[in-house]
């Protein structure tokens, strides 16, 4: 055992949205409504040297605790498993979870949770893994919540700001951080008066969510409905690029995906109408939802939008709504070592 490793260490790591409308399963923004915190304690060397892990969460209550803590079912308990087995390390390891981030509810809570962990991993054992091989095994938590690696919220989650992910679901075949010198993980700083709410409703969701959401997918659609999702999901890359809300918000319509699953949300059309119509740029799910998501340019009637939004829930049956005024986050960091 290497007496330069310390002794455990504590990591957070940010919500976040997926998709952005048209960007299905390749974009990605980190925003700093809420985070999770994972902290690795190294304990003695088990018995017959094969290491352990037990898991221990804490959720508050309005997060939820339906969570499994065996480590082969927990998002954070997969993450550190395949990074000990990885690296050859066999320590008794205990890993506690503290939730910020509801699960379920389309904000990343998954990827909060195995970004956070594999950030404090590789803090724990001084590891020093690239950010882009760090999303990589992020991504392996994900198989707990949607049954497959997904990209687009923990690469947003480890990296922060906006990310496009050169690399599909299930598409991780090599353990290589670029494909042909190209990043696998490319990250765009995000506008500084770029705004986000999300709203995000207090309706029961299923479990494994993510993957309920996914199978109601179409399997075809029409070449016109590709063309103007592409033109969608350029026109945000853009305005990122050139740091201009305006145009990302242009972007932001999805014609192949979003139609599918507005339908899992009670108050979807309500919502969207009632945001742009107190001010918001552009409106839509946030990852597999049910939380809805509208971006603004600047806070300034910020407030005035989050309360349209949960009126609209509101309108629909659902008593209660949480709402959230945010910008986007710089992404996972150590925050404790001893």
């Amino acid at each position: 055992m290497k007496s330069s490793y310390y002794r455990s260490c504590t990591a957070v790591a940010p919500s976040s949205t997926a998709n952005l409308g048209p960007g299905y399963d390749v974009f990605g923004l980190a925003l700093d409504a809420l985070e999770d915190k994972v902290k690795i304690t190294r304990k003695s060397a088990a018995q017959g040297g094969k290491g352990s892990i037990t898991i221990k969460m804490s959720s508050p209550a309005s997060v939820g605790s339906q969570i499994p803590e065996d480590a082969r079912s927990n998002s954070a308990g997969l993450v550190v498993l395949k990074m000990a087995q990885d690296f050859g390390i066999r320590d008794e390891l205990v890993v506690e979870v503290t939730k910020g981030v509801p699960a379920g509810y389309g904000m990343g809570s998954s990827a909060a949770s195995a970004a956070a962990a594999a950030v404090a991993f590789n803090g724990l054992y001084r590891l020093k893994i690239d950010g882009n091989r760090l999303v990589e095994y992020a991504a392996e938590g994900e198989v707990a919540s949607a049954g497959a690696r997904h990209y687009d919220n923990v690469s947003a989650s480890v990296l922060g700001g906006f990310i496009i992910s050169s690399v599909a679901a299930e598409a991780a075949g090599s353990s290589s951080s670029s494909r042909g010198g190209v990043p696998r993980f490319i990250r765009l700083e995000p506008p500084r008066d770029l705004v986000m709410i999300v709203a995000v409703p207090s309706v029961p969701v299923p479990a494994k969510k993510t993957e309920v959401a996914r199978s109601i997918l179409p399997k075809e659609v029409p070449l016109k409905s590709v063309v103007h999702n592409v033109s969608g999901a350029a026109t945000i890359v853009a305005g990122f690029a050139l740091a201009d809300v305006s145009i990302i918000a242009g972007g932001i319509s999805d014609v192949i995906v979003e139609p599918a699953r507005k339908h899992l949300i009670p108050g979807y059309d309500k919502v969207r109408q009632n945001a742009l119509a107190a001010g918001a740029l552009a409106v839509t799910i946030s990852g597999a939802g049910p939380s809805m998501i509208a971006f603004m340019k600047g806070r300034k009637g910020a407030k005035k939008v989050a309360q349209a939004m949960a009126a609209g829930f509101g309108e629909a049956g659902v008593e209660k709504c949480r709402t959230f005024v945010c910008g986007p986050s710089k992404g996972a960091r150590v925050v404790a070592l001893s």
